[in-house]
């Protein structure tokens, strides 16, 4: 099944329900970058995180450079964000104790 795009009041009222995440200026996603204490830390994280997006079948943007993982979530196949979006965005801050 297809997710469905929510609309912006849904939008609004997950994302004030998540820490650090903002709205990508000119593209319906979230944003957010985490800091690790090295690049192990922060490579076992997105492998952790990483078997849940194949749970999901839901898939991150994201860059690492050392200890920082910069992420970006949108749900391509609807048009913008998702249930899935808000779901893996909380899941990724509870795998980074924040």
């Amino acid at each position: 099944m297809r997710p469905t795009r929510l609309d912006p009041a849904r939008q609004a009222e997950l994302l004030a329900s998540l820490d650090g995440w903002q709205r990508v200026a000119g593209r319906e996603a979230i944003a957010r970058s985490y800091r690790f204490a090295d690049f192990n830390a922060a490579f076992g994280w997105m492998t952790h995180v990483a078997l849940m997006a194949e749970r999901l079948d839901h898939h991150p943007e994201w860059r690492n450079v050392y200890n920082r993982v910069d992420v970006v979530l949108t749900t391509h196949d609807a048009g913008g964000l998702t249930e899935l979006d808000f779901q893996l965005a909380a899941f990724m801050d509870r795998a980074a104790g924040t």
